[in-house]
């Protein structure tokens, strides 16, 4: 269902249906990832009915929008939490993921516990995603060995350049050090 840079965050906001009883029933807004507006409504539903016992027969969706990243342009680690259903129980977890963006960092999520955990797009609910702006803050040693100061990335096999060296020579280089 969900490939690699498909999945957009929704903003979805509805309600029950208004009546005699009530007339301005309780608003309740979700931050939903999905490919489509489509996909975002129908999981809307489906976490209404679970937590508010709100079905999308006697409810209404106020409004849906996609909520873009501020700065997309830019390295950031995020924390994921989410619970999933596995083929032995349900289980809470706690991930971090090095992405651009939110959308991004879930989708690694996706792909990750695809992997890990043989763990499906029906079977994962995301609690929630946080931006970790402090170094702080990152709890797994993955993701703690790239924030570090003056990382490198070392170049094995490559030949040092010597200034008074041919560019063309008769035999072949050694890269080995």
């Amino acid at each position: 269902m969900v490939g690699i840079g498909r999945l957009k965050e929704y903003q979805v906001i509805g309600r029950r249906l208004p009546t005699d009883v009530n007339p301005a029933p309780k608003l309740y807004r979700m931050r939903i990832f999905a490919p489509n507006t489509v996909v975002a409504k129908s999981r809307f539903w489906y976490f209404l009915m679970k937590l508010k016992k709100v079905k999308k027969s006697n409810g209404e969706i106020v409004t849906i929008n996609q909520i873009y990243e501020k700065r997309p342009t830019t390295v950031k680690n995020f924390g994921v939490w989410i619970r999933y259903d596995s083929r032995s129980g349900t289980h809470n977890m706690y991930k971090e993921y090095r992405e651009m963006s939110r959308t991004e960092a879930v989708d690694a999520m996706y792909q990750d516990m695809a992997a890990r955990h043989r763990a499906r797009f029906r079977s994962i609910h995301i609690l929630r995603v946080v931006e970790l702006e402090k170094t702080d803050d990152i709890k797994r040693p993955y993701i703690t060995q790239l924030v570090k100061k003056g990382l490198k990335f070392p170049l094995p096999h490559r030949i040092p350049r010597k200034a008074n060296k041919k560019i063309f020579a008769a035999n072949r280089p050694t890269t080995f050090a």
